[in-house]
């Protein structure tokens, strides 16, 4: 029995040491039943002193009641999504892209890509503070109590700063058998693929069942920190040292033909390891090119992920159907005869456009390949003419919309309906208004949707804020509770953020990043932009600005009546006119009054654009405690140098409180 609390803090370090050599290691250095004792002694010590209890001990992973729902939480700084390449043709392309922008020759990080559910952890004094998914990017669930229940998640480190480390949470191949045949043995749904299972068990609303499904956890990334490395490698070296599960292989390399050799290699022993992997990860090992590359509205323009061949898969083209999305565009759908891909049962697969099936010269009980790759939609790539009986149908393209019947415009390779009264428009945009990442109204799914078009009481957006309780006590499963609680949450959208309004329009290439950068340089009056100045927006393409005039011609009217209606929040842009920090770049370096996270926050708010790296064109370094070697190298550079109280003193000189934010 341990006698007192310095016994007990020797039994925990030693519990963790354990766990660390069995689940990170994988080199147990005791029998599970020595584990177990001492495990059962900490627990009793824990029970009798339940105020010396360490947060970092093991008994500490399940201890949490099943949550109601899961939270939300921001991450503190955006988790971006990554460009797909899929041959040495199309890399070779994006490292002539990144030789160009930098103008430098550098060497490249590479590392697996575990096919998994991406997690962000944040540790601040050395202790796990939170865990959440990956979300929209910035703001993700919070999944806290289930990463705890994860052993190769540390729930102390030595870092004692405030950093997020970010990674992917996977289930090996055997334990996802062996998951599957408990569930088929419960008469539970089985999971389609490892990816599916890793996903479904993180987001249990009961961590004893996350505990239950022997997950693993590899960082790949660092979000937010203060760390000085200068190189990918050393910093990952530095997360690992920190208690957390290394990959199976890393490496840098400096040509083309390296790259390709260690992806060979991935891809032959791919099967043999216990999880799953789809791909590599490559990355610009220098830390300070990042920000010079910078970013696009959905990647990074340093990083690449470059995935293993695409899954091939014959089968029979059953029908092609086509379908009506919010734009109005109608793509046709194949019907498949049901084949099984990487543990996915594929019955529907895209053919893009009908110029596409012409090409391809595709008919109705053609024999095909079809692919799959990763998150890539199921594609046709190639007809088998040879397997033909002569009983194939052709496929036509259409001359009326499937689903209102008007004539469509046929221009060649995209086919729209231009009804923006056809029901399945109607639909498509509003439960696309209404959703998460958008507006997010409470309570006004697909099926209320349809519901509520069907019955009449809505023909476009603008009709959801004319509706009154008394039009939907009416409906099948409407109660008075219930029908006023939807229209409260349909109003309760006035005054949102200009971005979310733009981003629920549906405008076509037009998403959240393009949204908050088309309100950041125009505000409320975004749709009056033209061709030129919209070009003018980091980030933005032709394709871009063309969609956008083209949405505004047809659907000014409706654009100004729901800014009438809503009154979307308009960004600060008074503040960031008459700012000392407007069009400043700026770096923030050592130990500050406030988590930097939130400094730069304020600083961007301000018209600053802030870094990570410091150059020639960095106009301030602004430094608190230990500001180490970010400092020294903008005295080498003569960039200026201020303490952090010249920060605030800058910051109140534009009007602006820390407190207000």
């Amino acid at each position: 029995m341990i006698a007192d609390y310095k016994e007990y803090k020797n039994a925990v370090e030693k519990l963790k040491r354990w766990a660390y050599a069995y689940y990170v290691l994988d080199d147990p250095e005791v029998p599970d039943e020595v584990y177990d004792r001492l495990y059962r002694e900490v627990e009793e010590f824990e029970k009798r002193h339940p105020d010396l209890i360490d947060p970092t001990s093991p008994t500490q992973r399940i201890g949490a009641e099943p949550a109601k729902e899961f939270k939300k939480i921001k991450h503190l700084t955006r988790m971006w999504s990554m460009e797909d390449v899929f041959n040495e043709s199309e890399l070779k392309e994006w490292i002539g892209r990144v030789y160009k922008n930098v103008q430098e020759r550098t060497d490249f990080y590479i590392e697996p890509k575990f096919d998994g559910a991406s997690l962000n952890l944040i540790y601040d004094g050395g202790i796990l503070v939170s865990a959440a998914t990956r979300g929209d990017g910035e703001i993700g669930e919070d999944v806290t109590a289930n990463a705890k229940t994860i052993p190769s998640i540390p729930l102390g480190i030595e870092h004692k700063g405030l950093i997020e480390i970010r990674g992917e949470v996977v289930i090996r191949k055997d334990d996802f058998e062996k998951l599957n045949m408990e569930r088929i043995a419960n008469k539970e749904q089985p999971f389609a693929n490892p990816r599916n299972a890793a996903a479904g068990s993180l987001r249990q609303l009961d961590p004893k069942i996350t505990a239950k499904r022997k997950l693993f956890f590899y960082p790949w990334g660092v979000g937010y920190n203060t760390l000085d490395f200068t190189d990918l490698y050393r910093l990952m070296d530095y997360i690992y040292s920190l208690g957390f599960k290394k990959p199976y292989k890393r490496a840098v390399c400096d040509t083309l033909e390296e790259i390709e050799s260690i992806y060979e290699e991935f891809k032959e022993v791919r099967d043999s390891l216990p999880v799953m992997l789809d791909g590599m990860v490559i990355k610009v090992n220098k830390i300070e090119l990042h920000e010079k590359l910078g970013y696009t509205v959905k990647y990074p323009r340093w990083m690449v992920a470059y995935k293993f061949p695409a899954v091939e898969k014959m089968t029979t083209v059953l029908d092609v159907v086509p379908q009506v999305g919010r734009t109005g565009v109608i793509t046709p759908v194949a019907i498949v005869e049901p084949v099984e891909i990487e543990g996915v049962v594929v019955e529907r697969a895209t053919l893009h456009n009908y110029a596409e099936i012409e090409r391809k010269d595709l008919k109705i009980g053609d024999r095909v390949i079809i692919i799959r790759s990763g998150d890539v939609i199921p594609e046709i790539t190639k007809v088998l003419k040879e397997f033909r009986k002569g009983d194939e149908k052709p496929i036509t393209r259409p001359k009326k919309c499937p689903v209102c019947s008007k004539p469509v415009l046929d221009e060649g390779i995209l086919i729209k309906c231009q009804n923006l009264s056809c029901p399945a428009r109607v639909v498509n945009s509003i439960i696309y208004f209404a959703s998460k990442q958008c507006l997010n109204i409470e309570g006004l799914g697909e099926n209320t949707v349809k519901l509520l078009y069907e019955r009449g009481l809505i023909r476009d957006v603008v009709d959801l804020f004319h509706l009154k309780p008394e039009d939907l006590v009416k409906l099948p499963g409407f109660a008075e509770k219930k029908a006023k609680k939807l229209i409260e949450s349909i109003h309760a959208v006035k005054g949102s953020e200009c971005w979310r309004f733009v981003n629920a329009l549906g405008i076509e290439h037009i998403g959240e990043v393009a949204s908050k950068k088309l309100c950041e340089k125009f505000g409320l009056r975004w749709y009056e932009a033209d061709y030129e100045e919209l070009m003018s927006i980091e980030g933005f393409g032709p394709e871009m600005a063309k969609s956008i005039i083209e949405f505004v011609d047809v659907n000014k009217n409706k654009i100004e009546r729901l800014i009438e209606i809503i009154k979307p929040r308009e960004p600060r842009t008074d503040e960031i006119k008459k700012s000392p920090f407007t069009g400043k770049s700026v770096v923030l370096t050592g130990t500050m009054r406030e988590p930097r996270s939130k400094i730069k926050e304020l600083l961007e708010s301000l018209g600053a654009h802030v870094t990570n790296s410091v150059s020639k064109r960095t106009d301030y370094l602004f430094f608190g405690e230990d500001p180490g070697s970010k400092y020294k190298k903008a005295q080498e550079l003569g960039v200026k140098t201020l303490p952090e109280e010249k920060l605030w003193e800058m910051v109140s000189l534009a009007g602006e409180s820390f407190d207000e934010r």
